[in-house]
C-alpha cells in the first residue's frame, strides 16, 4: 500500500467512527492543546459524545415516526414523481465514496486554520464528519465540470469561505437566541439560508397587518397553559399526522406520544452537550486572550443539530411535513418525491424560525418559501446528483431512475456556482450569485441590530426596536 493509500485508509477509519465518536476525540485533543488538563478535557469530550449520542437517538425516533407517517400519507395520495428523495445518509455515503473526498478533507481543514491565522474567520469547524457537505459541493462541481479537479478544489474552498463567514455573521443568533455562547454553525446546507430568511423577515416587517402577527412558543404556552407546552404541541401534531396517515387509533396515539417525547427530550440532550462544551469554550477564550491579545473569541463550529430542539423550530418543522408533501404535488415544476429527508425539516427551517426570533407564523410562511426553492434545485440538479451516485455504484431503490434529497438540495449558493460551469446557464449563475450577495449586504447589520450589539444603534425607550443613531 502506497503513501496515498495509507492516508486514505487513515482518513476513512476516522470518518467511519461517526460524529458521536469522532467529536469527543477531537474535543479531548483540543482541550489538551488549550491547557485544560486531561481530566477536564476527557470529561468534556465524553459528555459531548453522550449528548450527541442522545441527540441522535431522539432524531432517530423522530425520523422513524415522521418518516413512516409521511410515506403512508404519500401512498394514500398516490403521488408518483420520477426523482426519489433517498435522504442525507445516502447523500453522505455517496459523497464519502467519491474519489475527491480524501483530497478535500485535509484541504478544508488546513484552509480553515489558515483563515483563522489570517483573521478572516472566527469559526474553528471541529465538526469534521459534516465536512461531507463541503465535499458534496465539490463533487457537484467535479462532475459538472467533467471531472476538473482544479475547479472542484477552487469551488470547495470558495464555498467553505462563504460558509465560515456566514457562521461568523450568524453567531450572535446562536448565542443570544439559541443560548449557545461561543458556538457557531458552519453547517453548509442550513446557514446559507440565513441572508434570505433575514431579507424575508425585513420585508415582512413592512407589511401592514402581517407585521402584527406574532405567535411564538412562549405566547402559546401563556395563552393555552398545559395545551401550549412543547410536549402537548408535539402530541397534537403527532396525532394530526397519524390521522392524515390514516393510522389506527392506537398507532395514532403512539405517534403523538413519540413526537411529544421528541419535543421534550431534544432540548435536554442539547443541554447535556453544552454541559460538556462549556469548559472547552471557556478554555478557548482564555487561550486566545493569552496567545493572541488582539483577537476576539474563537467560535467552535458545530453541527446545526444542537439547535433544532428549539420548541418553535420543532413545531414549525413538524407542521411543515404535510405542507411539504402537499407542495410536491401542486408545484408544476417539481419532480422530486419527498421521502426520507422529511425528517430533516427541523434542519431546513432553522433560519426561517430564528430570523423571526421564534415567530411560528412567519416561520411557516418562510419555510414554505424555502421549500419552493429546494424543490426547484432538487428537480434541476436531479440528473447531476444521479450521475454522482452512479459513479460510485450506488444501488438504486427498486423502480428509481433518479435520486436527490431535501438535504442535498439546500445548497443555495452552490447551486448558482454550478450554473457558472455551463455556457447556457452561466448568466443565470452570475445573476443568482450577485443577487445572493446583494441580499446579504442588505441585511448585513440586522443581526447586530436585533441583539443590540452595534455601537451605532440603540433601542428606543419602551421598545424592542433598534434604530440607527445617525
Amino acid at each position: 500500500m502506497g503513501f496515498a493509500g495509507i492516508i486514505s485508509s487513515a482518513v476513512n477509519w476516522i470518518l467511519n467512527l461517526g460524529a458521536a465518536t469522532m467529536l469527543p476525540i477531537i474535543i479531548i485533543i483540543f482541550g489538551l492543546i488549550l491547557g485544560q488538563g486531561f481530566k477536564k478535557s476527557f470529561k468534556s469530550g465524553i459528555t459531548i459524545g453522550i449528548g450527541f449520542t442522545g441527540l441522535n437517538l431522539v432524531i432517530g425516533l423522530m425520523s422513524d415516526s415522521v418518516g413512516k407517517a409521511a410515506q403512508q400519507m404519500i401512498a394514500n395520495l398516490g403521488i408518483n414523481l420520477k426523482i426519489i428523495d433517498v435522504g442525507w445518509p445516502v447523500g453522505a455515503a455517496i459523497t464519502w465514496a467519491t474519489p475527491i473526498a480524501v483530497i478535500l478533507v485535509p484541504i478544508i481543514f488546513l484552509f480553515n486554520m489558515l483563515l483563522l491565522y489570517l483573521k478572516q474567520t472566527k469559526t474553528m469547524d471541529v465538526d469534521i464528519w459534516n465536512y461531507w457537505h463541503f465535499i458534496f459541493c465539490g463533487a457537484l462541481i467535479y462532475y459538472a465540470s467533467n471531472k476538473n479537479l482544479a475547479f472542484c478544489i477552487i469551488g470547495t474552498i470558495i464555498t467553505a469561505y462563504i460558509i465560515f463567514k456566514l457562521a461568523d455573521w450568524t453567531q450572535p443568533v446562536v448565542e443570544h437566541y439559541f443560548g449557545l455562547p461561543g458556538v457557531s454553525l458552519p453547517h453548509c446546507e442550513t446557514v446559507n439560508f440565513a441572508p434570505l430568511m433575514y431579507a424575508l423577515n425585513k420585508i415582512e416587517d413592512k407589511i401592514p397587518g402581517f407585521n402584527k402577527i406574532d405567535i411564538d412558543e412562549k405566547k402559546i404556552n401563556e395563552k393555552f397553559g398545559v395545551f401550549g407546552e412543547p410536549m402537548t404541541v408535539g402530541l397534537i401534531i403527532g396525532v394530526v399526522m397519524g390521522i392524515l396517515a390514516r393510522y389506527s387509533v392506537a398507532k395514532t396515539l403512539t405517534m403523538g406520544i413519540q413526537l411529544a417525547a421528541v419535543m421534550v427530550l431534544m432540548p435536554r440532550m442539547v443541554s447535556l452537550l453544552m454541559e460538556g462544551l462549556l469548559p472547552i469554550s471557556e478554555g478557548a477564550r482564555d487561550f486566545i486572550s493569552r496567545k493572541f491579545p488582539d483577537r476576539d473569541d474563537i467560535y467552535i463550529g458545530l453541527d446545526a443539530a444542537i439547535v433544532i430542539g428549539n420548541p418553535s423550530n420543532m413545531a414549525v418543522a413538524l407542521i411543515m411535513v404535510p405542507i411539504t408533501i402537499f407542495l410536491s404535488i401542486i408545484l408544476p415544476y417539481n419532480q422530486m418525491l419527498p421521502l426520507v429527508d422529511l425528517a430533516v425539516l427541523p434542519f431546513t427551517v432553522i433560519w426561517a424560525v430564528a430570523a423571526s426570533k421564534g415567530n411560528i407564523f412567519r416561520g411557516i410562511i418562510n419555510s414554505i418559501i424555502t421549500m419552493l426553492g429546494v424543490f426547484f434545485i432538487a428537480t434541476d440538479l436531479g440528473a447531476l446528483t444521479t450521475t454522482i451516485a452512479k459513479s460510485v455504484n450506488f444501488a438504486f431503490p427498486e423502480g428509481a431512475t433518479m435520486i436527490s434529497g431535501i438535504d442535498m438540495s439546500c445548497h443555495v449558493f452552490l447551486y448558482f456556482g454550478v450554473k457558472l460551469l455551463t455556457s447556457s446557464t452561466f448568466l443565470f449563475g452570475v445573476i443568482g450569485i450577485l443577487v445572493y450577495f446583494a441580499i446579504w449586504y442588505w441585511v448585513r447589520n440586522d443581526i447586530r441590530k436585533i441583539y443590540h450589539l452595534d455601537k451605532n444603534y440603540k433601542p428606543l425607550p419602551d421598545s424592542g426596536d433598534v434604530k440607527n443613531e445617525k
